[in-house]
């Protein structure tokens, strides 16, 4: 008996891929009805292997020793069905002689009804017994599924019938095969590549970076043309991979409706897939999709398909007379058309669309509104409010000690102003990725952790500057000390800190741009530091020393300080001005993205 037609969809579809490896742990429940590996690519017809068994009739409750012999093989799935019936549930149950080969699963509803694999060490025979159940088919017959290796695999060879007693020869012969049939519909090759007219008047377009032609090798686009009761669908992308976009309810994924075009040996699969969660897309058991088309010219991948607005008898279809969100993704596909996470964030539309009312040429984004917002906060207190607070406290005592502000020093009062400022920004920017996530990341590495360690220190510094000792006290040389030192191990795990969270998928700056910029800006203020730091130090050797008289010492040092005034407001001067631009250029890349 030929598979039917759906079995060979929901191969093509639904068992796309559903891990990097297959199933090398051989846990294959998906494949219970199709028995059919998802390994993307056609099964063998002329099998390798044989099943045997050591009788022809069984009575319910008898246990039949079967086994499946042949050449080197890595996994494998066996059944008992209805012989009758290939498509029915597997009937009966099996025991296992060796673990360390086999193991048990339990298709529908039938407890230990199927046997597969433990690893995908070699394996040339595997030995099981059949429990026989009460009420089972006249007919049973074993099929088997064998995977030779990745892309090389027979599904349900056919193995022996074994009948119940006193059951009459059947007059047309029963089999099974394992050829599958493609019920796909026709595909053909685009011979010219997109183009963008009729972008905000005729059809609604995506386009990333704005206004970009799709003809480029840069350009990200998406178009929707609705005609009659359907919708024509364009996209195309710089990728080698595959190209994907989803309809969602929501910014996350999870629950959306994805359409996938993936190369595979340089020919374009299209099919359309559910997203359950952040786990492999599901594939569709049946192709909704008509008037299919591919081109893949110089690194750009594009495929154009027809859906029906509404497809009722399609599950998990979104109709597309409704808005929703809109995301566009891109990433690597390996042999036999498996796909990989997308290495970085899906640009994601900024509101929700109806891609049927009126056209539109609008862009997207591959950070989400709150996680850009963390960066720029984090950047404005980190690049300017915190640095420029530290050079204030630590250089420009001397030249404003005689300035006042509502009754304290005016270097005091600014570097408070600047330091409370950084205090308010850090803690606003680091509860965002969280009501963003909801909780917290797993998929952040070391980021996360070393921002909650910032915010700790950010936290205890202004809680520790309230228990400042007086300035004569005994203990204010250990206060200086700590509070010298959180605050330099503040600000050192703040740059390491955004040196990591620059390149995470959410804001994913560009690189190598974030990587040198970053550095610059630690060049520049251990520069700027470094030459204040010279100064002072030449300045302090112009001071006469006079052991006895302290006095004297200081209002020379005094002196000193305010012959170097006016160097020390220019550098700051330039300081600030420097510290702008990098910040400027942080945000203008965070806009961008």
């Amino acid at each position: 008996m030929e598979l039917s037609g759906l079995a060979f969809a929901v191969w093509m579809f639904i068992c796309f891929y559903a891990s990097v490896g297959g199933y090398p742990s051989g846990k294959i429940r998906e494949a219970c009805t199709s028995m059919i590996p998802c390994h993307g690519s056609s099964p063998q017809l002329s099998p390798e292997h044989t099943i045997t068994v050591n009788g022809t009739e069984f009575k319910p409750g008898d246990n039949i020793e079967v086994h499946l012999s042949g050449p080197d093989f890595e996994g494998f799935f066996i059944q008992a069905r209805d012989a009758e019936h290939l498509d029915s549930p597997a009937v009966g149950s099996f025991m296992l002689v060796d673990r360390r080969l086999s193991q048990l699963l339990t298709c529908g509803r039938t407890k230990n009804s199927a046997v597969s694999h433990t690893n995908k060490a070699k394996k040339k025979y595997i030995k099981v017994y059949w429990i026989a159940p009460g009420g089972a088919p006249k007919r049973v017959q074993f099929l088997a599924t064998v995977v030779k290796k990745y892309k090389t695999f027979w599904v349900k060879i056919p193995g022996p019938i074994v009948s119940q007693p006193n059951t009459p020869t059947p007059t047309t012969p029963l089999h099974a095969t394992s050829e599958a049939i493609s019920t796909s519909h026709p595909v053909s090759y685009l011979s010219k590549p997109f183009n963008a007219s009729g972008c905000g008047s005729m059809k609604f377009c995506i386009r990333n970076p704005s206004n970009c032609d799709p003809e480029s090798a840069s350009c990200f686009f998406l178009s929707f043309q609705q005609e009659k009761s359907s919708v024509f669908i364009e996209m195309s992308g710089p990728s080698e991979g595959y190209l994907a976009f989803a309809l969602s309810h929501d910014q996350w994924m999870g629950g959306d409706d994805a359409y996938l075009c993936v190369n595979e040996d340089h020919h374009v699969h299209v099919s359309t897939a559910y997203l359950k969660g952040r786990s492999t897309p599901v594939l569709d058991s049946e192709n909704a999709l008509e008037d299919v088309s591919w081109r893949l010219v110089d690194g750009v991948l594009q495929c154009s398909f027809r859906r029906s607005i509404r497809l009722p008898a399609y599950k998990g279809r979104f109709n597309l007379d409704a808005s929703y969100y809109i995301f566009l993704a891109d990433g690597e596909a390996g042999e036999g058309g498996l796909i990989y996470k997308h290495r970085r964030q899906p640009l994601i539309t900024n509101g929700i669309y109806n891609v049927t009312g009126l056209p539109q040429d609008i862009g997207g984004s591959r950070s989400p509104q709150l996680i850009k917002a963390h960066g720029a906060l984090m950047f404005v207190a980190w690049i300017t409010t915190v640095s420029i607070g530290v050079i204030v406290a630590r250089f420009f005592k001397p030249v404003w000690s005689h300035l006042f502000l509502f009754g304290k020093e005016v270097w005091f009062q600014v570097h408070r102003m600047l330091m409370l400022t950084t205090v308010m920004l850090t803690s606003i920017s680091f509860v965002l990725p969280f009501i963003y996530r909801g909780g917290w990341s797993q998929q952040a590495g070391f980021h996360p952790y070393l921002g909650c360690t910032v915010m700790a220190l950010t936290i205890f510094q202004p809680l520790m500057a309230g228990f400042r000792p007086s300035r004569h006290a005994p203990r204010r040389q250990l206060f200086n000390w700590f509070h010298w030192s959180t605050g330099t191990t503040a600000r050192i795990l703040a740059v390491v800190t955004m040196f990591l969270g620059m390149d995470l998928p959410a804001l994913d700056l560009p690189d190598p741009w974030d990587t040198y910029t970053m550095i610059g800006f630690v060049a520049w203020h251990v520069g700027i530091d470094v030459l204040l730091e010279i100064h002072s130090y030449c300045l302090v050797r112009k001071v006469e020393v006079i052991e006895d008289d302290r006095v004297q010492i200081l209002q020379s040092l005094t002196s000193a300080e305010a012959e170097g005034r006016l160097f020390k407001q220019v550098v700051l001067t330039i300081y600030v001005c420097g510290n702008i631009v990098f910040l400027i250029a942080f945000l203008a890349a965070i806009n961008q993205i």
